[in-house]
């Protein structure tokens, strides 16, 4: 589904028109979280927004648990495995699993830290136990009450914010702004802050810390791009952020193809995109996600082997402090 464009801008007739709708599914989704969690035998950090759509959950998961692994931890990811057709728990292996699998994102997670994917989360949080991890990041799930979490981190896109702060279907909260904020333990917000003022002045009067951050694209990757134009496409949560990103790195990005999130991509898709890259002699360029939502289909390995994907990595503002923040939080679990 394509997230509709007064999503993010100021409250309108359509936002008003389904504020009915919103206010029910908003008192659901804030009675859900209100439940108690079980209670894990290891501390629990969860990655999440408040929002649907992307803001940098899974760059920034990553990022937690390259920190903890540097420090001498054991983490393990726990994810959901959205698009994936298994339920778990299973520990994902990315020599055997597809993203029809387990979905794009543990792909990408297993790389750092084993992984599970599990729909019941407890369940889950035992079979990381069992194989081994003292600590899980969970890489979404802060509305998801089935588990306790020492750690709720909630990551807000800096330029989008909360949008136009309604709930679904009038606007892309995923429960009330209040409801959510109970629950976390502090912001990271990520990239300039222009539309999250209202979200980090809310965060302030509860004296939740707000942390800030950039996503960097790799520099190597930058660099081999420099002398190129390039066909950009992305099926994410806000593809005009990775386009954004390829304009501020000076990539000369001439046709820009936007797809839904976690857009399965077709061999109708793979031709007509080679056929448009050939045709302007354009460098295929997509996200990591993207890329690993292909591996594996025969359909799209023409599509695989003609697109770079460019990685991009979380630059916190203040490493240390977070750091601090974060291996306190975990003591006080332990």
């Amino acid at each position: 589904m394509r997230e509709p464009s007064f999503w993010w801008q100021e409250r309108g007739t359509y936002s008003g028109l389904l504020a009915p709708f919103a206010a029910l599914y908003g008192a659901v989704a804030a009675q859900r979280m209100a439940r108690p969690g079980a209670h894990a035998a290891l501390p629990v950090i969860c990655v999440g927004n408040f929002t649907l759509g992307g803001s940098g959950k899974t760059p920034t998961a990553m990022a937690i648990a390259q920190l903890l692994i540097a420090r001498g931890e054991r983490p393990c990811f726990l994810t959901r495995g959205y698009g994936g057709r298994l339920k778990g728990p299973v520990r994902v292996d990315a020599k055997a699993h597809r993203a029809e699998d387990v979905g794009d994102e543990p792909l990408l997670l297993a790389r750092i830290a084993p992984t599970i994917v599990a729909h019941d989360r407890a369940a889950g949080a035992e079979v990381a136990k069992g194989a081994g991890a003292n600590v899980v990041v969970m890489d979404d799930g802060l509305q998801n009450p089935s588990l306790e979490k020492n750690l709720a981190l909630a990551v807000v896109d800096g330029k989008r914010g909360v949008g136009n702060g309604c709930v679904f279907p009038a606007g892309p909260l995923r429960a009330p702004l209040a409801a959510q904020l109970e629950r976390t333990h502090a912001l990271l917000v990520i990239g300039k802050i222009s539309g999250a003022t209202d979200v980090i002045a809310a965060a302030d009067t509860r004296r939740i810390p707000v942390f800030h951050a950039m996503l960097e694209p790799d520099r190597a990757a930058i660099a081999a791009l420099a002398k190129r134009k390039v066909l950009a496409f992305a099926g994410i949560g806000d593809p005009e952020k990775f386009f954004a990103t390829l304009k501020a790195a000076g990539i000369d990005a001439p046709v820009e193809k936007a797809y839904p999130d976690h857009h399965r991509y077709t061999a109708a898709d793979a031709a007509a995109l080679i056929a448009q890259a050939e045709h302007g002699d354009l460098k295929l360029l997509t996200t990591e996600k993207d890329r690993a939502r292909m591996a594996g289909d025969d359909a799209l390995a023409a599509l695989m082997a003609r697109s770079q994907a460019l990685p991009v990595m979380l630059a916190l503002e203040d490493e240390s402090g977070f750091e601090k923040f974060l291996l306190d939080k975990i003591a006080r679990s332990a």
